[in-house]
């Protein structure tokens, strides 16, 4: 992720609590997921070829990034999944229902959407329609998220 990026850690909105059994084929309760948005070469409010392939490039490299991280946390323990921007499902747990970024987005940063066709997209602060939302989700305390994310955050 050689580009701009934010990652926000916070604890999961009531969807996710009210659902996680659906969501997650975890024991353990979610206590925190880890929102990731990368900063995009083009608006993402509009649709083509170099939109499509752009989203590719972001999905690409959050599920390289991503799964860097879960393995750190899974090796100290915790349990960690994280779910396709393309498709809402996680790459490991068999959920019955998907998790929408954008809803995400929105529930813990109260970042705004906006409705594009049949697609909502969130609207950044500072990078407006240029930003795509990826999430991740943990049973590991906040310090052991904060270790693991310096330490790959440190190695780019």
């Amino acid at each position: 992720m050689g580009r701009q990026i934010d990652v926000c850690v916070a604890p999961p909105h009531q969807f996710v609590l009210d659902h996680q059994a659906e969501l997650l084929s975890w024991n353990a309760p979610i206590h925190y997921l880890i929102i990731v948005l990368q900063r995009s070469t083009l608006p993402l409010h509009q649709s083509g070829a170099a939109i499509s392939a752009e989203k590719d490039r972001l999905r690409h490299e959050f599920i390289n990034f991503g799964s860097q991280l879960i393995a750190l946390i899974e090796q100290l323990g915790y349990l960690s999944d994280l779910f396709d921007p393309r498709t809402g499902y996680p790459l490991q747990a068999k959920p019955k229902l998907p998790l929408d970024d954008n809803a995400t987005v929105a529930a813990l940063l109260s970042y705004p959407l906006v409705r594009y066709q049949q697609c909502s997209l969130i609207i950044h602060p500072l990078w407006h329609q240029n930003v795509y939302p990826s999430t991740m989700a943990t049973s590991a305390p906040l310090k052991v998220i904060e270790t693991c994310l310096r330490q790959i955050l440190s190695s780019r």
